[in-house]
């Protein structure tokens, strides 16, 4: 019998890290996955088995049997396979506040969703002090078996960790998720009641099978968004993922869905929003023409917009796009467009791609910002750096950074930290959104430079009218030097800091940012 409890402790090490993991992904649905929430999911799930492990010790001394054992672990693996099912209202309507940035209902739902993990947690807690209690048999053994019993409970974690994210959530889902490690678990359970209680305990147990069946069947899977437009939805490791189609045109939103990451109509390119300005950086330099743009790279290629409006003004260009989410690369192909055959699809982090790559780029642009999703080690000097390295003699690069109302902290720290390894640095703001762009140039420029090829390609009659429209918008919203700040390095990067105080001011002022 030790060795199957040896067993069920593993198993639910593996149920109870799954656990944690698949609720990001519950709550990223709709709340994100920023560095608060999984604060909040971390610091929550601590707590639960905290009061696991305390309740549990004390249960075990007064109850030192197996029975009892399995039949609180039966109860914690039923209620985690209910958890998606029961909060799949709460989401819902966590999603449509979130659209329309209802604060109170919005921290509402947040909170009632995580106290739905708080019996199912608990429970699993208790199993490890209930293993260790009827686990010792001779006390000079104590801390042999109990070290024994956390070691082999943390291996499960580590596979708990790592099982849901590469496997199953991609393949079936959260919510089938949840269910997996609650049917699996119960199945171990029924086992060991079986072996400490007799086949006709575990018979009666075998109904909260029957049951979790049941709610599965009833509640369905549904999708846990129900936005007006939507015609797709699906997670992958990395984010959930929906494309919205409106009056012909197609969205691709991440996550929470506050803000459109890739925009898509087959008969136009001009989209307004900050994808077009990505093609004005290498007309800081004078006497430029789209023919001189030779080979660019996109680090947060999306669904390729900058990509396939990049490919329509530069005739001549290869294009590198850096995508570390494989589905949305493929829903790009099979819902924005994004089957270019100057277009280099490379699966991988942007920093890393970049570091190894032997091509050397016009341009690159930076689209992988989004409050709070900043990957701070695309912030950095040392970044920066690698930028600088892989550019040609007149390459630009380009950044597509948000910012608070009021709250400029992020662009002055971007654009300080750029500035110790670029000698020119420009802000443009976007009219209208709380997008900026940020230029930066490899050798010293000057911004009247744009005017001056501004006029320059109207004169010449054949310059695409995208490209005029994003020059004439950056020519116009040039705002001053910004203010020289900390300088964000590998060692010392805020990022985290920054972005979650600008988020907060954001909700404060319950202002959003319409679909472009």
């Amino acid at each position: 019998m030790r060795k199957y409890i040896y067993f069920t402790v593993f198993i639910s090490g593996t149920t109870t890290l799954a656990a944690e993991i698949s609720a990001s992904r519950l709550l990223g649905n709709v709340f994100g996955t920023s560095n608060l929430v999984w604060a909040a999911i971390i610091g929550l799930i601590l707590i639960y088995l905290s009061l696991g492990y305390f309740l549990g010790g004390r249960w075990a001394d007064r109850s030192p049997h197996a029975k009892t054992m399995y039949q609180i672990l039966a109860w914690g693996a039923f209620t985690l396979g209910v958890v998606p099912y029961v909060a799949q209202p709460v989401l819902q309507a966590a999603a449509t506040a979130f659209d329309g940035l209802q604060v109170s209902i919005l921290l509402g739902s947040f909170a009632a969703v995580l106290v739905l993990f708080s019996l199912p947690v608990t429970l699993l807690g208790m199993i490890s002090p209930f293993a260790i209690r009827l686990s010792i048999q001779e006390a000079n053994r104590a801390g042999n078996v109990s070290g024994n019993i956390y070691a082999i409970s943390t291996l499960g974690s580590f596979i708990g960790a790592f099982l849901p994210v590469m496997v199953l959530i991609p393949t079936i889902g959260t919510t089938r998720t949840f269910l997996f490690f609650s049917v699996f678990l119960l199945c171990v359970t029924l086992a060991g009641l079986g072996m400490s209680a007799g086949r006709k305990v575990m018979l009666t147990y075998l109904l909260l099978i029957a049951l979790l069946a049941g709610v599965a069947l009833l509640g369905g899977r549904g999708g846990i968004k129900k936005t007006s437009g939507q015609i797709f939805e699906t997670e992958s490791a990395y984010n959930y993922i929906q494309v919205l189609e409106i009056d012909g045109y197609r969205y691709l939103r991440l996550n929470e869905g506050q803000g459109i990451h890739s925009i898509y109509h087959p008969e136009t390119l001009n989209y307004g929003g900050p994808w077009q300005q990505f093609l004005v950086g290498p007309f800081f330099y004078p006497n430029r023409s789209p023919e001189d743009v030779q080979r660019i790279a996109i680090i947060g290629l999306a669904a390729g917009t900058t990509a396939r409006q990049a490919a329509h003004v530069f005739p001549n260009v290869v294009i590198d796009g850096f995508e570390i989410d494989p589905e949305i690369a493929r829903i790009g192909r099979e819902y924005f467009g994004l089957n270019l055959p100057n277009l280099n699809v490379i699966i991988q982090d942007g920093r890393l791609g970049l570091a190894n790559s032997a091509g050397k780029y016009d341009l690159i642009g930076v689209d992988a910002y989004r409050p709070p999703y900043i990957p701070w080690h695309m912030t950095t000097q040392e970044f920066f750096q690698v930028v600088a390295d892989h550019l040609t003699e007149k390459g630009a690069l380009v950044i597509n950074v948000g910012h608070a109302p009021g709250d400029r902290r992020l662009i002055d720290g971007l654009a300080t930290t750029i500035g110790t390894i670029f000698p020119s640095v420009y802000v443009v703001d976007l009219p209208g959104t709380f997008n900026s762009m940020i230029y930066a140039t490899r050798w010293p420029t000057q911004a009247a430079s744009l005017d001056e090829n501004l006029r320059a390609l109207t004169r010449r009659g054949d310059a695409p009218p995208l490209l005029l429209a994003s020059i004439s918008l950056a020519w116009t919203n040039l705002q001053p030097p910004p203010q020289h700040t900390t300088v964000f390095t590998d060692d010392l990067a805020p990022i985290e800091w920054i972005t979650n105080n600008m988020i907060l001011n954001y909700m404060l002022h319950g202002e959003i940012e319409a679909l472009q």
